[in-house]
């Protein structure tokens, strides 16, 4: 694994000219899901997401979290924004839709939306900026060709 010792700036500037395919994920809202507002906790948005991801992952990609784990790597979140439009509510289902909007030389920014399946009507979207880490050091790693090309369809 190949440690990244180099301005922040330069690691995080995105490969120009590609556009990655768009996945989906059914999900459903769960009791435990709700809070006290009778409605679906924000915090649980970001577990959906990450739902689908584990999801897409193996399904779409062909690589799951259990492959970069075997070759000495993870993901850590560095930002994340989360527009939320409207509620969900217990048993509601929904569609969480993902795609990669960008590649950096060290992580990848993911674009997603959950939509209800009732209606279609979105409940929330927004992005997560995701960074490659060896799990020896946590240090952040260069994010090798092969696991690129494999995630860039």
């Amino acid at each position: 694994m190949e440690e990244v010792n180099q301005p922040a700036e330069a690691a995080l500037k995105p490969e120009p000219g590609f556009v990655y395919s768009k996945f989906e994920s059914e999900l459903q809202v769960r009791p435990d899901d709700i809070d006290m507002y009778q409605h679906v906790h924000s915090s649980r948005y970001m577990d959906y997401v990450l739902a689908a991801r584990f999801d897409q992952m193996e399904r779409c990609y062909g690589m799951p979290m259990a492959e970069f784990q075997k070759l000495g790597y993870g993901w850590v979140i560095a930002a994340t924004q989360m527009n939320f439009r409207r509620p969900l509510v217990l048993g509601d289902k929904m569609t969480v839709r993902c795609w990669i909007e960008k590649f950096t030389l060290i992580g990848l920014r993911l674009q997603f939306e959950i939509d209800r399946r009732g209606d279609g009507k979105r409940a929330c979207d927004g992005w997560f900026e995701y960074v490659m880490v060896s799990v020896e050091t946590g240090r952040p790693s260069r994010i090798p060709d092969a696991i690129r090309q494999k995630y860039s369809i």
